[in-house]
């Protein structure tokens, strides 16, 4: 079964910028797609990015555009989100996800890490 752990959560001032991991265990992950989600104190949890497991197709929810990158080292089985400009609206708890989808539905996504906080504040 995989298993997923994220890291590199941290407390930054607005403006910053931080690179979380997404490392994969348990299973060959290059087999699956990965979602990054977040989510916000009192708020849903959104979708990120994505990318697919060889191929590497990345999508980017159109609000995250710009400021989130999402790449992948398969020989190292972790996925990576590049987060620049850090906004205090980015606040929350950050999620990586695995599935056989390319998709930002975290309802397609069946492998679940436990997250890893980010804190935006000045």
């Amino acid at each position: 079964q995989l298993q997923l752990v994220e890291s590199g959560g941290a407390s930054v001032q607005p403006g910053g910028s931080l690179k979380l991991s997404c490392a994969a265990s348990g299973s060959p992950s290059d087999y699956y797609s990965i979602g990054w989600f977040r989510q916000a104190p009192g708020k849903e949890r959104e979708g990120i990015a994505c990318i697919s497991g060889r191929n590497q197709n990345t999508y980017y929810t159109d609000s995250m555009k710009g400021r989130f990158t999402i790449s992948r080292d398969n020989a190292k089985n972790t996925v990576f989100l590049q987060m620049n400009s850090l906004k205090p609206e980015d606040t929350g708890d950050y999620y990586c996800a695995a599935g056989r989808a390319l998709t930002q539905r975290a309802a397609d996504y069946n492998y679940w890490g436990q997250g890893t906080q980010v804190t935006v504040s000045s």
